[in-house]
């Protein structure tokens, strides 16, 4: 059963966001602010999480803080519950590594759709709990980058690379097409699979995380490329040493 930690300081969107997920076989544990849901992904409760769905305006501790706080610790799929008028908001929390967001009020379809598809990205690139045994490989190599779509695994130059699912999917998109320019748009509707509207900064927040994570020096990538006016694409780079 997938165990989603609520976190919003007002009870009525608790209360109405648990009968959801409970109608859909889902479990919930509720935190009230940013303090209690980071507490909680310290504790032991926090290895079966497999999703958060976060506000963003709370007291003692607000959700952008607790955020950046849980991706210290964890790649737990969250996602941010905003109200119209919090489009900076939704900026900013994007950038510290939300993987999604849902406007208030919620729509319930739409709700559970954005969270079944980000648990089963989680789960198919091994949350805490998944048990497969991986007895091939399909591997995808660009330069110094591996992806082990098996595996749900990628190394860079050998190393381990931690991502969150929605740029291990933005990853691979890129690496089965090398050299291939992809809008903004076809990614977004090949990742998220649904239609983009005004979505741009989306995909140049999650291109910007993965090129801090693959790119030995971000501002003067060897991977992810930016072709001005048209998108990205993934070339293939010469590996070089960590700058000091």
């Amino acid at each position: 059963m997938n165990n989603i930690l609520i976190c919003d300081d007002e009870k009525d969107i608790v209360s109405a966001l648990r009968i959801y997920l409970e109608s859909e076989g889902m479990s919930v544990t509720a935190a009230y602010n940013g303090k209690e849901a980071l507490e909680i992904m310290q504790s032991p409760i926090g290895n079966d999480i497999h999703l958060i769905l976060m506000d963003v305006m709370m007291p003692e501790m607000d959700g952008i803080t607790a955020m950046a706080e849980i991706r210290k610790i964890s790649n737990v799929p969250i996602i941010m519950l905003t109200a119209k008028s919090e489009d900076a908001d939704k900026v900013v929390g994007l950038t510290v590594g939300a993987d999604d967001y849902v406007t208030k009020p919620f729509n319930q379809v739409e709700l559970m759709a954005r969270v079944k598809s980000q648990i089963r990205r989680y789960t198919m690139l091994g949350a805490k709990g998944t048990s497969e045994v991986i007895t091939n490989t399909d591997m995808i190599t660009i330069g110094g980058i591996e992806l082990n779509d098996k595996a749900k695994e990628v190394t860079l130059d050998g190393n381990p690379v931690s991502l969150t699912p929605l740029e291990y999917d933005i990853l691979k998109l890129l690496m089965t097409h090398p050299g291939e320019v992809f809008s903004p748009k076809e990614i977004y509707t090949s990742v998220w699979k649904e239609n983009m509207i005004g979505a741009e900064s989306t995909v140049a927040v999650h291109i910007r995380h993965l090129r801090e994570k693959l790119e030995y020096d971000s501002t003067d990538p060897r991977y992810l490329i930016a072709v001005w006016g048209r998108g990205y694409k993934i070339d293939k780079g010469t590996p070089r040493e960590r700058k000091v």
